[in-house]
């Protein structure tokens, strides 16, 4: 048997791991946790959690020995099963040969350090990974957690966020203030409580602190009026240890990372601001909000709110001109080639009126759309807005504005008049996985084609016409035919030796 225990936040552990380690015969985890667990035998063997593979190598052979040696108990941040080792051990050993003792994880503690629900946000990680799906999903969603690691911290996301408009809260050595028995900070009466104070303010005092005002007081924060009322102060408190790398791109839950003298930090920052620090390795998690939407009704499933009843709205659904816009037919296909999903990224090239840009961001993708007439950038911000989705409205004509883009997973291509051959070219060339083009005009189908191939995309296509009913005189029905379109669109082959990017 294996016992995992969850410390939570920080050291102290819980009370359930002295049982545990008295028994102990083998224990893994961080330096600091290994330096609190003052209960084990003098005999238990020890090992530092750094590189994953030869903990696990370690636990594996002392199995193999004499049961009367002891038990395996590893130590591990936050919530060990919730982005944390319980996974590589389930899938190395068997989860029915564990035992598993949860602790808070960083993104729970976090959420209450601001007073905030979290069963509406999504939670991601870029600890070891791509920090463009993160990203991708902050620009999609109001409420994000992102857990980081390195190169893929505050300044990093904040960098990639600047004219995202969203508020970046960035939560540092999260537990410190209580691991070493601070003051909760309850002030009451006119008093106020100190900036060390990380606890909640009430009564009529004020928290220039990292706590959440309550009752009839003040909030001194560098954020006055907004919602969350997040405070920049710091807690009180020491960690120490080292951190847990999984090796296999894996994310220790939660403070994980914490070192000798850091305070508990509980900042609100804008994403300029984040990318212009140095925050240093004690950072726990960072949250990406848009404070004009933390709240939210009340939920029934956690997590990313469901996907559309449905998709291929009909024109009327949307704002346009001279019904400028991109048939409900043709949209419809076009979605399954793009196939936009949550962390991915979708360029929608002269979007008219957004109707795909829009489609595609009610499916969960992070969504930028170009379009070179001012009234048209308008038009698509405002169908965004109706739809409740985040667009990125770029006015400009592609190719030029292009290389000012994040690059796409996909891209949509309906408009570009003779331009059109060079804007294939140009997306193809970054495009991800996949570029679909719509156009009328058949002379135009041999370049777009020439140009998907040359860009190493897998290429077909096919001529959508269609009709639909219309209603006649004495209550009868004709059918009236829609233009013909056609929809071309190159796939890039999966790389041999690509790994998964989610």
């Amino acid at each position: 048997m294996i016992t995992v225990v969850g410390t939570g936040t920080g050291a102290p552990l819980p009370p359930d791991a002295g049982a545990a380690l008295a028994g102990a015969g083998l224990v893994v985890g961080g330096r600091r946790h290994l330096a609190a667990a003052t209960t084990m035998p003098d005999t238990a063997e020890r090992v530092v959690l750094g590189p994953l593979a030869p903990a696990l190598d370690a636990i594996e052979q002392f199995l193999e020995k004499p049961a009367e040696r002891g038990r395996v108990v590893v130590l591990a941040s936050g919530d060990p099963g919730f982005f944390g080792i319980v996974r590589a051990l389930a899938e190395r050993f068997g989860a029915e040969r564990l035992e598993v003792h949860p602790g808070v994880s960083s993104v729970a503690t976090a959420f209450a350090r601001l007073g905030l629900t979290w069963d509406d946000a999504v939670v991601v990680s870029a600890h070891g990974r791509d920090l463009r799906t993160a990203v991708n999903v902050c620009r999609a969603h109001p409420k994000v957690a992102v857990l980081t690691g390195p190169g893929s911290g505050p300044a990093e996301l904040g960098a990639a966020l600047r004219s995202s408009g969203r508020v970046l809260v960035v939560a540092s050595a999260l537990g410190a203030g209580a691991t070493a028995g601070a003051d909760a900070g309850t002030g009451s009466g006119s008093g106020a409580a100190s900036a060390s104070q990380s606890g909640a303010a009430s009564g009529t005092g004020s928290t220039p602190g990292s706590g959440i005002g309550s009752g009839t007081g003040s909030t001194s924060t560098s954020n006055a009026g907004s919602p969350s009322g997040i405070g920049t102060g710091t807690g009180t408190g020491t960690r120490s240890g080292s951190a847990l790398s999984t090796g296999t791109g894996t994310a220790p839950d939660s403070g994980s990372v914490a070192h000798s003298g850091e305070r508990e930090r509980v900042e609100r920052v804008a994403p300029a601001e984040a990318a212009a620090r140095d925050w240093g390795p004690a950072v726990s998690v960072v949250l990406c909000l848009d404070e004009a939407r933390v709240l939210s009704p009340a939920r029934t499933v956690a997590g990313p709110p469901s996907g559309p009843a449905q998709w291929a709205l009909e024109e009327g659904e949307f704002t346009h001109r001279d019904s400028m816009i991109t048939k409900f037919e043709v949209r419809a296909l076009a979605l399954a080639r793009l196939g936009p999903r949550l962390g991915e990224h979708v360029w929608d090239i002269g979007a008219g009126s957004g109707s795909v840009a829009v489609e595609c961001a009610r499916l969960g993708a992070a969504v930028t759309a170009v379009e070179k007439t001012l009234d048209g950038v308008e038009r698509v911000r405002a169908n965004a807005a109706a739809h409740g989705v985040y667009v990125t409205a770029v006015h400009g004509a592609a190719p030029t504005v292009l290389s000012d883009l994040p690059d796409p997973d996909a891209v949509f291509i309906g408009g570009g008049g003779r331009e059109l051959p060079a804007i294939v070219t140009a997306c193809a060339r970054r495009a991800r996985r996949s570029v679909v083009v719509a156009l009328a005009a058949l002379d135009r189908v041999p370049a777009v084609r020439d140009a998907l191939v040359a860009a190493g995309l897998d290429c077909d296509g096919v001529l959508l016409q269609s009709s639909r009913l219309a209603p006649l005189p004495g209550d009868v029905t004709r059918l009236a035919a829609t233009n013909p379109v056609f929809l071309l669109w190159g796939v890039r082959p999966p790389a041999r030796d690509e790994g998964v990017a989610q």
